[in-house]
């Protein structure tokens, strides 16, 4: 039996794609350098750090859990590196590594919280939201850090000469996430956690074990968004860094069509969320909207992004009662 096409059920299942679409459309229209080469790749580009922590955060979200400490881990773990730039001289790399340590340290702190303490996630990583910043505000005496000029020249650099480095980061990191969900067990059991987390603890899922990791993962990846970001940025840093970047990624990430509620989410539609993301912004820049008003279509973003979630949601639990059938008794 044919099963009959459903256009509502289509826009739904596809609407990521459909609003990257009319968005690329109108912006393209409304201004015609919108459409050029290095326009497109000036987007990308400046999507790179909101994708690679988007990333990070779909991990978390796979598991019905979530991260809001993410923009102050940004901000913590590039101010550790950038005061060991400063006083002990150290290079790009082992900047790098220690944002990424820092990063992966604040995140298994949350986890700690959460399966050791048994606080629930959104408690947890909002107490941990304040705490990195406050942290990272006490070690620069809530001064301005300027990174060395190096920093710059790693975020101004191309690979072969035509790609920028950011670019090069954030494809990496996709590549090494679609793997890591699709080719290992340690994937296949986060989506299992994610859609029944009691199934899958008595499949024999060390569960905790497996949050754990995620929230490593979604702290590890948001060190290295800060580092990328502070790159891009010219390698200056305030207290202001990273704030509010933590909606942009779980924006980014339920648009790529993650559930909000667990099991459901792939690497590749977070990316199309967070380009989205940044195009809104670019195009609205292009077109001279009120800087006021931005924040305001970014947040319409964001509800909508939740609003298509919840209407897949409503629908996967309509088809599941449709497919159940009640147990006959026999006589």
């Amino acid at each position: 039996m044919t099963r009959r096409f459903n256009p509502g059920q289509f826009l739904l299942n596809n609407s990521t794609i459909v609003l990257f679409v009319v968005v690329f459309v109108i912006f393209g229209v409304s201004s015609q350098r919108f459409f050029s080469g290095e326009n497109i790749t000036n987007i990308i580009k400046q999507a790179a750090f909101t994708g690679i922590v988007a990333v990070g955060m779909m991990f978390v979200l796979l598991t019905a859990g979530i991260d809001l400490s993410v923009g102050s881990n940004m901000y913590l773990s590039v101010v550790a590196a950038g005061l060991l730039m400063r006083s002990q001289g150290i290079d790009i790399l082992p900047a790098l590594l220690i944002s990424l340590l820092v990063g992966a340290a604040f995140g298994a702190f949350n986890a700690f919280c959460i399966i050791k303490l048994r606080i629930i996630p959104f408690m947890t990583t909002l107490g941990t939201l304040v705490i990195g910043r406050g942290l990272g505000t006490a070690f620069t005496d809530s001064q301005q850090i300027d990174f060395p000029e190096k920093m710059n020249d790693f975020g101004q650099a191309q690979f072969l000469g035509v790609i920028p480095m950011p670019i090069v980061v954030f494809v990496l990191v996709v590549i090494a996430a679609y793997i890591v969900l699709t080719r290992t067990q340690f994937g296949r059991q986060v989506y299992a956690i994610g859609n029944d987390p009691e199934a899958a603890k008595k499949a024999g899922i060390n569960t905790d074990r497996v949050i754990t990791l995620v929230y490593i993962v979604s702290g590890f990846l948001a060190g290295l968004a800060g580092f990328v970001l502070v790159s891009q940025l010219g390698g200056r840093v305030d207290r202001s860094f990273g704030e509010g970047r933590e909606f942009d990624a779980i924006a980014a990430a339920v648009l790529g069509g993650t559930s909000l509620f667990g099991g459901m989410g792939n690497v590749f539609g977070t990316v199309i969320g967070a380009v989205l993301i940044q195009m809104v912004q670019t195009g609205l820049q292009f077109n001279l909207v009120n800087l006021y008003l931005q924040p305001m279509v970014k947040a319409l973003i964001i509800f909508l992004a939740i609003f298509f979630d919840s209407l897949r949601e409503a629908t996967q639990e309509k088809l599941k009662r449709r497919f159940i059938r009640p147990v006959e008794s026999s006589a």
